[in-house]
């Protein structure tokens, strides 16, 4: 029995190879939608596909930059191959190396910006035509960096935080027009986001000033525990959860 009833809608969940993404895929199919699983690794985005469809699931792969305009264009052009565009995970996401900005990597901050800031921005765009007509639903994953100044470096910092400014004014623009957006903040969670943090590069003296405040956090989280928030959000149960910034980090933020 679905929980949540995604029965024929179409959503795009971007970095979907691995993860929250993975998980949110899986578990949006089981509640009936057909995924359109994105990400920038060919391998992975169909590892998730045939997870999905050995299960009874509808899913196909698109890979892709999702910092690029064009590939976003495509993105969507792709899911709407399926008639309609129901719902948009705006998942795919890289870490910084702890540093501060007065030791902050010019090239780490265009990458950064590019995958966490890009992505979701020209996607959202592209996606928003097709969202008006279904009345879709968008939501975001910003972080515990999204909320506060001592879980990463600057440049994460700032990308999370411009994730919930869009959030925000997405969710107040297109309110009357029946476009809904939320924020999810993981804190800490068990993926392969690490990957984009070379040990060799890591910022050791920055990153021990944040550790007091990474030590007060509860634990780490599965996947699932997000793709569960993320699939009611996506739902008509939350009709009326529009621009919310919601915590999912075990009571971290809450100390």
């Amino acid at each position: 029995m679905s929980l949540f009833d995604l029965s024929n809608k179409v959503i795009i969940v971007t970095g979907a190879g691995s993860g929250i993404g993975r998980a949110t895929a899986q578990m949006i199919a089981e509640q009936g939608a057909s995924v359109v699983v994105a990400d920038i690794a060919e391998g992975p985005a169909k590892e998730t596909v045939e997870l999905i469809t050995e299960a009874g699931g509808s899913a196909r792969a698109f890979v892709g930059d999702v910092g690029d305009e064009d590939a976003c264009a495509s993105l969507v052009a792709e899911a709407m191959t399926g008639g309609r565009l129901d719902g948009l995970v705006n998942n795919a996401g890289i870490m910084d190396y702890f540093s501060p900005v007065g030791e902050a990597d010019t090239e780490l901050y265009r990458k950064v910006f590019h995958v966490n800031v890009d992505g979701p921005f020209f996607l959202t765009r592209a996606a928003m035509p097709h969202l008006l007509e279904s009345k879709g639903s968008i939501v975001n994953t910003s972080s515990a960096a999204g909320m506060r100044g001592a879980a990463a470096g600057v440049i994460y910092t700032m990308s999370k935080h411009a994730v919930v400014g869009l959030t925000r004014n997405t969710a107040y623009a297109y309110a009357k027009r029946g476009v809904r957006c939320n924020a999810v903040c993981p804190g800490a969670v068990d993926t392969n986001i690490s990957q984009s943090m070379p040990q060799e590069k890591l910022n050791l003296a920055a990153l021990e000033a944040v550790t007091p405040v990474h030590q007060s956090s509860p634990g780490t989280a599965e996947p699932a525990q997000l793709a569960s928030l993320i699939t009611y959000l996506l739902s008509d149960e939350a009709s009326n959860v529009n621009g919310a910034i919601i915590p999912n980090d075990g009571g971290w933020s809450a100390g």
